[in-house]
C-alpha cells in the first residue's frame, strides 16, 4: 500500500497546483476592459476572440490589426493592436471550399492581457467572426496551460466573476 501511495504522490502534488475551472468561464480582457463568457476547449490549440472589420496595416513600420468585437451592438469603436503573427487554422470539411486549395485560414493574433477567476494571464488569442457561437471568447490548450487548468466540463463558471489584481505584474 505505502509503494502505491508513493508511487501516486508526484502526479497528486501536480494536480494540487492546477486550478479547476468549468466549460464556460467568466473572462476580463483587459486591454479592452470587457467581461465575456468564455468557452474553455481543451480541443482546440489556440484561443479566438469573436471580432469583425478586420483589417492589418502598418504603424511606424510594424504590423499592426484593427477590429470591431462582433459581440453586440455596443461595441462600435476600432480596436488596434500590434499583430503578433498570422495563424494557420485548420478548417473543418464542412467550411473547406472545393474550389479553393488551401485547407486552412489564416487569422492574425494579438496579445491580449485576460483575467480569469483569480488568474491573469497574457495570452495569444486569433480574431474571428464566431456570432454564430454562443461565446464569443474560446480559451483553447495553449492558454489553458498558462492558467495552469483542469477543466471540469460538468461545472459551469466555477471560478466566479474574475477578480485580478490588475496592478500586479502579469504572470509570464
Amino acid at each position: 500500500m505505502l509503494v502505491l501511495f508513493l508511487t501516486c504522490l508526484p502526479a497528486m502534488l501536480q494536480a494540487s497546483e492546477k486550478t479547476v475551472y468549468g466549460l464556460n468561464e467568466y473572462a476580463l480582457v483587459v486591454d479592452i476592459n470587457i467581461e465575456v463568457a468564455a468557452k474553455l476547449d481543451t480541443g482546440a490549440k489556440t484561443a479566438s476572440l469573436s471580432a469583425r472589420d478586420i483589417e492589418r496595416f502598418k504603424r511606424d513600420g510594424e504590423p499592426w490589426v484593427r477590429f470591431y468585437l462582433a459581440i453586440d451592438d455596443a461595441h462600435q469603436h476600432p480596436i488596434e493592436k500590434p499583430l503578433s503573427r498570422i495563424s494557420k487554422i485548420k478548417r473543418r470539411s464542412g467550411d473547406v471550399d472545393p474550389d479553393e486549395s488551401k485547407s486552412y485560414t489564416a487569422r492574425p493574433v494579438i496579445e491580449l492581457d485576460l483575467c480569469m477567476g483569480k488568474t491573469l494571464q497574457s495570452i495569444e488569442v486569433n480574431l474571428t467572426d464566431r456570432s454564430a457561437f454562443q461565446y464569443p471568447l474560446l480559451i483553447g490548450s495553449e492558454a489553458l496551460k498558462k492558467y495552469s487548468a483542469l477543466v471540469d466540463p460538468s461545472l459551469k463558471f466555477a471560478a466566479g466573476k474574475p477578480d485580478c489584481n490588475i496592478a500586479a505584474n502579469i504572470v509570464e
